[in-house]
């Protein structure tokens, strides 16, 4: 069984319910129908996951994200030739600085903002590298992401990491440390896109036969 390919049916299936639920009327055959299928997308996580239907089901019910894809504003800082990165604090593992784009603010202003928050770097946005969809990059959300990632560059790009992370350093393209799931593959293709080997900005291109 590919695990990915049930967390995709899966999700379209979430989605699908959260936005009938949205309409459905409280008490009604339709929300009856709606929450029917929630449970059944919570049935085909757990399949891939291991986690119980339950589980799954209490957090599509609970989630501000339900309505559909979240976006997410990532920082890439480059100092001689290396890539900056931070140490999560949740699982020990490096990622690009980043995180959830709060109300009102554009990608470009989550970027740097939570290169300010997270590594003590303040800088001016420049250029947008690509946008990732989650699902395509493995980034092992419980929720479909939209990632957006900006080149930023600062005056002062020396790290001083937040409580928010556990470390900050710049790393080579050929000394990369363990990644965290999807910038496990981001962070090596933005090295591929600084030297010229793939398109800026990149983005997915369409699923074939649509």
């Amino acid at each position: 069984m590919d695990e990915r390919a049930v967390r995709r049916l899966a999700d379209e299936l979430r989605a699908v319910a959260a936005f009938g639920l949205n309409f459905a009327r409280p008490d009604s055959h339709d929300e009856e129908r709606w929450q029917h299928v929630l449970a059944v997308a919570a049935g085909l996580t757990a399949l891939g996951d291991g986690r119980p239907a339950e589980e799954w089901l209490a957090h599509y019910r609970a989630s501000h994200f339900a309505l559909g894809p979240q976006a997410s504003g990532e920082a890439v800082v480059i100092r001689d030739g290396k890539l900056l990165l931070v140490r999560r604090a949740d699982d020990g593992l490096w990622a690009l600085p980043g995180g959830i784009t709060d109300p009102g603010e554009t990608l470009a202003q989550t970027a740097r903002r939570e290169l300010w928050e997270e590594a003590g770097i303040d800088g001016r946005v420049t250029q947008l590298l690509g946008l990732f969809d989650s699902r395509l990059w493995h980034s092992a959300k419980r929720i479909h992401f939209y990632h957006a990632v900006f080149l930023i560059e600062s005056d002062d790009p020396e790290p001083q990491p937040s409580p928010e992370v556990s470390a900050a350093a710049y790393f080579g393209a050929d000394e990369l440390p363990p990644l965290s799931p999807g910038h496990h593959l981001r962070a090596p293709f933005v090295f591929r896109q600084l030297r010229g080997e793939a398109p800026l900005p990149y983005f997915d291109p369409p699923a074939s036969g649509l």
